[in-house]
C-alpha cells in the first residue's frame, strides 16, 4: 500500500490565469518506490499560521481590523483557513512533482486577504492539511484504491513578495472594492451631482471632507 509524503519546493504567480492564481510546487514520494501509482485525487486544505511568525508595529496596525488590539493578541491571533484546493497527479512510481494552483482574491471582505495585504515582508507560514484518494496497483497488475491518510501534511513559508507580484500584476497600482449596492448607488449619484469625472475622485472630495471636518 502506498506511503506517500508531502513537500512544498516553491511558490510563483501564474501569470495571464483567469483570476489571480498562485501555483505551489508540490513533491509527492511513496516510500514503496517500485509501487506503480495510477492517479492521485488529491485535495488540500490550507491553513495561514499566523503564530508562526513576527509582526512589525507597522503590521500590526494594518492587521487592526483582523486581530483588534495588540495586547489581545495572544487571545486573538490564530491559524485561519485560507482557501482549499485539489489536483489530480498522473501515474508514477517513486516520486512525482505538481503544481498545485491557488486562486486568489483581493476582496478586503475576506479574512484572508485583510492578513496579506497587512504583511510587508518575509513569508507567511502555511499548513497543507492533504486528503483524496490513491488508484495503484499491486506487483500483479490488480488496481487497488486508498485514501489518504488525514495525518499527511506539508509546511511551507510563501514570500510575501510572491503575492504582491501577483496582484501587482492583476491589479496594478489598483485595489479591489466590494460595496452594497445601496451605498454605490449613493457614491454615483454624489459624483454625477458634483460632475466629478470618475468614482476615485469622489472617495477622494469625501475623505478630504471628512478630514477637513475633524481637523476643525
Amino acid at each position: 500500500m502506498p506511503d506517500l509524503n508531502f513537500s512544498v519546493e516553491s511558490a510563483e504567480s501564474v501569470p495571464f490565469a483567469a483570476a489571480p492564481t498562485i501555483s505551489l510546487k508540490l513533491h509527492v514520494t511513496n516510500c514503496q518506490p517500485d509501487e506503480t501509482i495510477h492517479t492521485i485525487a488529491l485535495r488540500a486544505q490550507i491553513q495561514i499560521e499566523a503564530t508562526r511568525r513576527h509582526y512589525t508595529g507597522a503590521e500590526k496596525a494594518k492587521l487592526l481590523d483582523l486581530f483588534g488590539e495588540p495586547d489581545r493578541w495572544s487571545r486573538t491571533l490564530r491559524s485561519m483557513l485560507w482557501t482549499h484546493s485539489s489536483v489530480v497527479i498522473p501515474s508514477f512510481k517513486g516520486r512525482a512533482i505538481a503544481d498545485l494552483q491557488i486562486p486568489c482574491t483581493f476582496d478586503f471582505n475576506v479574512a484572508a486577504t485583510k492578513y496579506f495585504h497587512g504583511v510587508s515582508g518575509g513569508d507567511i507560514p502555511l499548513n497543507l492539511l492533504f486528503s483524496g484518494t490513491i488508484f495503484y496497483a499491486l506487483p500483479d497488475g490488480t488496481l487497488q484504491v486508498a485514501p489518504i491518510p488525514w495525518n499527511k501534511e506539508a509546511r511551507f513559508r510563501l514570500p510575501v513578495q510572491v503575492w504582491r507580484t501577483m496582484m501587482d500584476e492583476y491589479y496594478p497600482n489598483s485595489a479591489w472594492l466590494a460595496l452594497h449596492r445601496d451605498v454605490f448607488e449613493r457614491l454615483y449619484e454624489f459624483k454625477v451631482r458634483n460632475g466629478i469625472p470618475t468614482v476615485e475622485a469622489a472617495l477622494e472630495r469625501l475623505l478630504a471632507a471628512v478630514e477637513e471636518a475633524v481637523v476643525q
